[in-house]
């Protein structure tokens, strides 16, 4: 339905304006969605900006020194980025409805609507159903293109953590990076890369320091196709230990075997040093690589499979355990009396033993006891580990939701806290919105904890952060809808003021 409005320099604030719609209410959902599109695109892009950054300066020391392709580099950011979408998306939402509705009420464009008989739900609602979109989208990448992506992105980066630096030896401290190989430097030249005092423990026997070479000076250089490191060493020395084919008489009298060289050259092959893609299939079983279907029969199967182990290990428990079988108990237990029994009297017959056989009973029980608590003890960790298994994909299960949910909740508290505050800009949106988006995080990674370790059901802990935003969110709206005036500081002021004023007429 198309409704109009026309009217001109109305008073607001001592401002006059002149607003007119003379289309449909489209023009206003156009004019609304102006003002948040601008700060979303921002604001999305810097939230992703700060996140990217977080993942170098964590992955910096893998990264770094591998003589890595950029094509290897930016294939590696642009999956890390897709990954990380869904996370930037809740705060870039927080920011921008913060900042579109703070602007308009900062320049009191929202005021001039509500004045013209349009409702503060009614200037919200493009936002709204903008939002809704977002976040259909957003569950839809979080469940079928993220855990693809993530299956890329870290196979890609255990590639990357898996081949070997490029040779940067550090003067005066052993190198561990060639295979079989210990080495250490007294001296770099950075401009000729020649070598000095070279120290070197062969260590391809793995029998101990048995092959040392220590050289005046040399050079090293990988060949072309990154497979084999070239040594070239000049005028040194190299001891053998004979311990291994001597006698114990002769190796008395020659311990070692010592060659002198003018030059000598080692050839290393050094395989790690060539980039391999290693088999994404590998990773696939992680939780973070799998859909909501994928991950609901993966739950299925290892509950099934600790449903097995459960009753293996309680049928092996009460067979070999603390709870045997008359006919397994200790033969001194086996006297007529007792066979006589019909129910087993163990205090009475306990006392009718002798010191050496009381004895013998004691740490019988003993021994079984303990080898129960052995038993239990050990099954008890594969139990545990199954179980952190079969939570942790529940709580991933969960995720694709609530994350998806987060940027509506996070509509609801934003649009109408920019209403109320009225203030527009990036310095206060900023801080509330990351001090908003820090404890829900921080209330999120703590209720996933607790229901990865069984404190709390998968429910409870990965939704409790959601509930705390839905409170939240409607507390806002609804102070919003009634024009309130919780964050004015004037009205803070007023309230104390008359306080004092009403004291000093008594």
């Amino acid at each position: 339905m198309e409704k109009s409005f026309n009217f001109a320099h109305k008073s607001i604030f001592g401002k006059n304006y002149e607003i007119t719609y003379h289309s449909s209410m489209k023009a206003l959902d156009r004019f609304v969605l102006k003002h948040f599109f601008g700060p979303f695109t921002l604001s999305f892009v810097l939230v992703m900006f700060v996140l990217l950054m977080q993942f170098l300066w964590k992955w910096v020391d893998e990264l770094v020194g591998k003589g890595l392709d950029w094509t290897v580099f930016v294939e590696l950011m642009t999956y890390i980025g897709i990954s990380l979408m869904p996370l930037a998306l809740p705060l870039a939402m927080l920011l921008s409805t913060l900042m579109a509705m703070g602007n308009m009420g900062e320049n009191n464009e929202t005021l001039a609507l509500k004045a013209a008989g349009v409702s503060l739900a009614r200037i919200m609602s493009p936002l709204f159903f903008t939002v809704a979109i977002f976040t259909v989208g957003a569950f839809f990448l979080s469940n079928n293109v993220v855990p693809y992506i993530n299956l890329k992105a870290f196979s890609l980066l255990y590639d990357v953590q898996q081949k070997r630096p490029e040779l940067q030896i550090r003067e005066g401290v052993f190198y561990n990076g060639i295979p079989n190989i210990s080495l250490k430097i007294g001296a770099k030249d950075e401009k000729t890369n020649l070598l000095k005092r070279i120290l070197i423990y062969n260590h391809k026997q793995a029998n101990g320091n048995v092959d040392v070479t220590y050289a005046d000076s040399g050079y090293m250089k990988i060949t072309d196709d990154q497979r084999y490191l070239v040594v070239t060493l000049y005028n040194g020395n190299t001891y053998q230990d004979e311990q291994g084919s001597a006698t114990p008489d002769a190796y008395e009298k020659k311990p070692f075997r010592h060659t002198y060289f003018g030059k000598q050259q080692i050839i290393v092959e050094i395989n790690n040093y060539k980039f391999d893609r290693t088999n994404e299939n590998l990773f696939k079983d992680s939780e973070r690589m799998q859909n909501i279907d994928q991950l609901a029969k993966s739950r299925d199967s290892l509950d099934k499979q600790r449903q097995y182990k459960v009753s293996m290990y309680l049928s092996g428990f009460l067979h070999t355990g603390y709870f045997r079988k008359a006919n397994e108990i200790d033969t001194t237990l086996k006297t007529k009396a007792l066979e006589k029994l019909e129910t087993f009297k163990f205090d009475s017959t306990y006392k009718s033993l002798d010191n050496r056989m009381k004895m013998q009973v004691v740490d019988n029980a003993l021994s079984s006891a303990q080898s129960a608590q052995q038993y239990i003890t050990s099954n008890s960790w594969d139990l545990q580990l199954n179980t952190e298994q079969i939570n942790r994909m529940g709580v991933e299960m969960n995720k694709k939701f609530t994350l998806s949910l987060a940027a509506l909740l996070f509509f609801f508290i934003g649009a109408p806290l920019g209403a109320i505050i009225r203030k527009g800009g990036f310095g206060m949106p900023i801080v509330v919105s990351v001090l908003f988006f820090i404890a829900y995080y921080i209330i999120s990674i703590t209720g996933e904890k607790f229901a990865r370790e069984g404190v709390w059901s998968i429910f409870a802990g990965t939704w409790f952060s959601s509930f705390i935003l839905l409170a939240i969110g409607i507390f806002l709206s609804y102070k919003s809808m009634n024009e309130s005036q919780m964050f004015n500081t004037d009205a803070y002021v007023q309230f104390f003021k008359r306080i004092v004023r009403f004291k000093q007429r008594k």
